[in-house]
């Protein structure tokens, strides 16, 4: 069982990297959202702070590193990478999915990324429907003291599994194990899916049993049914995980559900995220965070200093489409009248 997750892995790396992941006819929905540009913002561009809060802490940014990766040779790589541009710029560092951590010695160090982050605030993953199939919360301790990690997330990927070989498919009474886990983990846990979007009467239920942060991961980005129909060897599944291509809730139509209803808890904005100007619009709209993964995924694979490149581009585009609306701080961003939005 192990080497196949390994195997797994290694082949979701080189898929992402290399196929066409991403729907067909569907979008993030980010080209319905305009801003109105402000020709006299009355700030000093020098002045604009992109500083942000994440579960209570004061970050430099409100850019997370979404989850990616783990569990192979060639993510060892890519998570030091990371971790050490995270470090630098101060962003949030999500891992891929961990369930490998605990079932194989083979490649912990992917995971195992703080002593290249010392400062930055790491959040392990697990697929919450492996809640299901034995992971308690004793293995989730052990997840967060292994990773030294300040938080955990739980992927919610019902399509992917379905199309996946061997798929983990009994997504059945997850939320009073969800609710278990949050009363006794002793970091805060989040949720997050993984391409196809979570909706505001979801994200109301999952925040009522303890939920701390939701990261939407709406559709428009990566294909989850796509990478595994390029994985999978029966026609049937191929052919079913063609006609999900264009599946799921598109990010800006999730973000806005999502900040219609809850209060308290984080927004984090992914699935199709590309540049500054992506992250401004999401923010407007709600967001109190914006992921970005498959953007920066090719420059991991390179160096750390192509990661901060890309990042500090990314860091740019925010402050000039801050600077366009004339809000000197992400609050001013969050409320700002100079943004419009479509529905579908």
């Amino acid at each position: 069982m192990t080497d196949s997750i390994h195997k797994r892995k290694a082949e979701h790396i080189d898929i992402t990297l290399n196929e066409k992941v991403t729907g067909n006819n569907i979008s993030t929905g980010l080209e319905r959202v305009h801003f109105i540009h402000n020709a006299l913002p009355e700030i000093d561009f020098n002045d604009i702070s992109i500083k942000s809060k994440f579960l209570g802490e004061a970050r430099p940014t409100p850019f997370v590193i979404s989850s990616m990766t783990g569990g192979a040779a060639f993510a060892e790589t890519i998570n030091r990478n990371l971790a050490m541009a995270a470090e630098e710029r101060g962003w949030v560092l999500a891992l891929g999915s961990m369930r490998a951590l605990i079932e194989s010695e083979e490649h912990r160090s992917s995971f195992q990324v703080r002593k290249y982050a010392p400062n930055v605030p790491i959040i392990a993953n697990l697929g919450a429907v492996q809640l299901n199939y034995g992971f308690n919360i004793d293995k989730c301790k052990q997840i967060i003291e292994m990773s030294d990690a300040n938080a955990l997330v739980l992927h919610l990927n019902t399509i992917q599994e379905v199309i996946q070989p061997s798929g983990d498919l009994n997504f059945k009474d997850l939320l009073g194990k969800i609710e278990e886990l949050t009363n006794g983990l002793g970091v805060p846990v989040g949720v997050k899916e993984v391409g196809w979007g979570i909706d505001g009467v979801t994200a109301k239920k999952l925040c009522e049993v303890g939920i701390a942060f939701v990261d939407v991961a709406g559709a428009g980005g990566t294909s989850w049914s796509q990478v595994e129909k390029f994985r999978s060897k029966e026609p049937v599944k191929r052919a079913a995980a063609e006609t999900f291509s264009d599946w799921g809730n598109p990010t800006v139509d999730c973000v806005v559900s999502v900040r219609e209803s809850i209060n308290e808890q984080s927004i984090i904005a992914s699935g199709g995220m590309y540049n500054g100007l992506d992250a401004a619009k999401t923010i407007a709209l709600g967001a109190h965070m914006v992921g970005f993964g498959r953007s920066i995924l090719k420059e991991a694979t390179q160096s750390v200093e192509e990661v901060m490149s890309v990042m500090e581009t990314k860091e740019l585009e925010l402050r000039m489409a801050m600077f366009g609306v004339g809000a000197a701080t992400i609050g001013q961003l969050q409320s700002t009248d100079r943004v419009t939005y479509t529905k579908r």
